[in-house]
């Protein structure tokens, strides 16, 4: 269950990267990242292009046989026309679930 979320996620990361306006010389301007390895963890970004990601997750029922991870995030591009586009997600024991104007409802 948690590998098919971090997969999910990944592949709503190099979405993201795949549509995003192609630029050579792309910074990164903010980072933040807790990760400790235990209990979840958070980070976030903001690159020069207007690309922005955070994530967040807990893990729930820590040491049971229903321990399971609870992700919660955002991910913001530019586009080539200009306008950006924002997908908030969470990914839990419910699958991936994310949420943009953009995307069919």
């Amino acid at each position: 269950m948690v590998k098919m979320m971090l997969v999910a996620a990944l592949l709503l990361l190099a979405a993201a990267c795949c549509t995003a306006r192609p630029q050579n010389d792309v910074e990164v301007v903010e980072y933040e990242s807790d990760n400790i390895g235990i209990g979840g963890y958070k980070f976030s970004y903001k690159l020069s292009d207007g690309t922005t990601r955070t994530e967040e997750a807990v893990v729930n029922n820590a040491g049971t046989e229903n321990e399971s991870l609870s992700v919660r995030g955002s991910v913001s591009w530019v586009a080539p026309d200009g306008q950006t586009y924002t997908i908030n997600f969470v990914a839990d024991e419910n699958g991936f679930q994310p949420e943009g104007a953009h995307l069919p409802k």
